[in-house]
């Protein structure tokens, strides 16, 4: 039990389903305090949750940044949303936090989740602009097309690319930085991309720990060090403060001297 959710059992899971591998998805989720998570992704969070009591914080700050991000970009006067990765629908989502900004705003949510995917058609493609489809990350040029066929979003015009927490589920193996490389190079001029990713830097040995605990996860964690992450922005204009702790991007109040996020995230620009 977290987030004062309990969880009694996986009858509601689909049909082929295999909720005996935990996905990283829906332990995120857990992580959050959401429900729409079975016993393989809760026995893995609360091995996080043990080894790391701060775990879920983590997963709230870089919840939080995206919300700041979000609003930043709507504020900017930038009204559709391309977010991939996007997981389990939670409270603030990029369509609500838009929205209170630009009424009209749209988005495109994309995942490979089954469960994500089945949640996000019911509970946030139910008004003109918001879509859901499946995606898988390796393929960006597909994603981009199906984006596009959705007709929420129109890839011609300037438009804000998420990927938060999502790039460290791709090991080196699958050409991460090629693949966002793919993506920040087919928008306009004027698009901004969202991104944040774990980091080793930090807490070495931590970091370590964490990687092996993901190893029978539905995708293994591959935590990146400052440069490699500040890569990924390559050819676009970083939005001050820079690549930095989610914590310490815009925040809304102080923060601890102490808070370590293990997360790095930024904003960038295509000039």
């Amino acid at each position: 039990m977290i987030g004062g959710v309990s969880h009694d059992s996986d009858a509601g899971a689909p049909a082929g389903l295999d909720t005996a591998v935990a996905n990283v998805a829906r332990v995120y989720d857990y992580m959050l305090g959401g429900k729409d998570n079975f016993a393989a992704d809760r026995d893995l969070g609360d091995q996080l949750l043990r080894a790391f009591p701060d775990s879920a914080w983590i997963a709230r700050q870089n919840r939080r940044f995206l919300g700041r991000a979000v609003r930043y970009c709507a504020q900017q006067g930038l009204g559709q949303f391309l977010d991939l990765g996007s997981g389990l629908p939670t409270m603030d989502n990029v369509h609500e936090v838009a929205r209170r900004v630009i009424p009209s705003a749209a988005v495109v949510y994309v995942d490979n989740d089954r469960v994500a995917l089945t949640h996000a058609n019911a509970l946030l493609a139910t008004s003109d602009g918001v879509a859901a489809v499946f995606g898988d990350l390796r393929e960006p040029g597909k994603i981009l097309a199906d984006a596009a066929a959705t007709g929420a979003i129109d890839l011609g015009r300037p438009l804000v690319l998420l990927l938060v927490a999502v790039l460290h589920f791709l090991t080196d193996d699958h050409d991460p930085h090629g693949i966002v490389s793919v993506l920040t190079g087919a928008l306009p001029p004027g698009s901004h991309l969202i991104l944040s990713h774990a980091t080793h830097q930090t807490r070495p040995a931590e970091s370590a720990r964490a990687r092996a605990m993901y190893r029978g996860a539905s995708s293994p964690l591959a935590t990146r060090s400052h440069d490699e992450i500040a890569a990924f922005f390559a050819g676009l204009d970083l939005v001050p403060p820079g690549l930095v702790a989610t914590t310490l991007w815009r925040p809304d109040g102080p923060v601890p001297a102490s808070a370590t996020a293990d997360i790095y995230a930024g904003l960038g620009r295509k000039p």
